[in-house]
């Protein structure tokens, strides 16, 4: 077989590679690393299946066009990033503990043989075990966990897919600390006709990083902020889009979603107040298929600024805060 076929199919006769060591690597330096490449977390948002970060997003940050975007601080304990991290050696042991694998760091960022953009970090490699090479360690708080309801996420899936694919590893498992009491264990199996797909979809995300082509916009929060970020300021003139088809078929459709969206939200207001007249000064009420809840949340305290800035006017000169304006987004016909 072929390089050219043995990539078409995500095998190599070669092992990956190990392209730096992360023993004594930090943070930052390791960010710089993954910028080289596709890793497997980004494997979900390189084919736009992530549905925390978007391609845009991503191509930002490969493109070294992320210094404004929202970084996530590795000690900030109130961030899921903290507890996935500070829980990871914990999940390992528990899944040893749960299935008698036993599991090693592998402490370096691997590429794959014949791809050098398909970067992997491998949480743990199982040992001494013929049916599973791979551990993928993972924490799910209260929100998290719901995406977990079905199984594994689609883009959980395609992380482990693309470390097998780098690899040339047949099976992974996923350990899943749920709620910080609940562990769930997955296996993965290699996927040849999902691991091509997926390599094809990276190979056009790449080439939008290889050629500086932002990829398009996908109505997600992390594309909005994507582009908040990429372009901050406007220049104050006016692009004529009138004899551009595509674009004005794009504001004629913008325009008439924003019109069925106000006439169904007037819709969902009348039905709520009609289920809330019923109701009257019942907290809850129930239907065939589902409930309701209208009650009354606790009593808040706050302060009241603009009183105090009349009773003292002088703070806003010795305390001043500049807020950065942001682009608003107004649609006129």
């Amino acid at each position: 077989m072929s390089i050219a076929e043995r990539v078409v199919k995500g095998k190599s006769n070669r092992p990956a590679l190990r392209l730096v060591s992360t023993k004594d690597l930090n943070r930052d330096d390791w960010l710089v690393v993954r910028k080289n490449g596709i890793g497997s977390s980004d494997a979900g948002a390189a084919v736009g299946l992530n549905p925390y970060q978007s391609q845009l997003e991503l191509w930002m940050i490969k493109t070294g066009r992320d210094a404004d975007l929202p970084k996530i601080d590795p000690n900030d304990d109130t961030t899921p990033a903290f507890f996935g991290t500070l829980f990871e050696p914990l999940v390992a042991s528990l899944y040893t503990r749960r299935t008698g694998n036993k599991v090693r760091r592998i402490n370096a960022v691997l590429q794959h043989p014949d791809i050098p953009f398909m970067l992997a970090n491998i949480d743990r490699e199982i040992i001494g075990v013929d049916d599973v090479q791979i551990l993928e360690c993972k924490t799910a708080g209260e929100f998290g966990s719901r995406l977990w309801r079905d199984g594994v996420p689609e883009y959980i899936q395609l992380q482990v897919q693309h470390q097998l694919a780098v690899t040339g590893k047949m099976a992974a498992d996923i350990c899943c600390l749920i709620c910080g009491q609940e562990i769930r264990i997955y296996r993965i199996d290699r996927d040849d006709a999902l691991i091509a797909r997926l390599m094809e979809l990276e190979r056009q995300f790449w080439y939008y990083v290889e050629t500086d082509t932002p990829p398009p916009a996908d109505g997600s929060d992390s594309a909005d902020v994507a582009l908040r970020c990429l372009y901050p300021n406007d220049s104050g003139k006016t692009l004529d889009l009138t004899h551009d088809r595509e674009m004005s078929a794009a504001f004629a459709d913008l325009v008439s979603v924003r019109d069925d969206i106000a006439a169904r939200e007037k819709v969902e207001a009348q039905l709520k107040q009609r289920i809330q007249q019923k109701m009257a000064d019942a907290t809850k009420a129930k239907f065939e298929t589902g409930e309701v809840s209208f009650k009354r949340s606790k009593d808040g305290s706050s302060l009241d600024v603009t009183k105090l800035l009349q009773d003292q006017p002088d703070l806003l000169q010795r305390y001043p805060l500049t807020k950065p304006g942001s682009r608003r987004f107004l649609v006129s016909t």
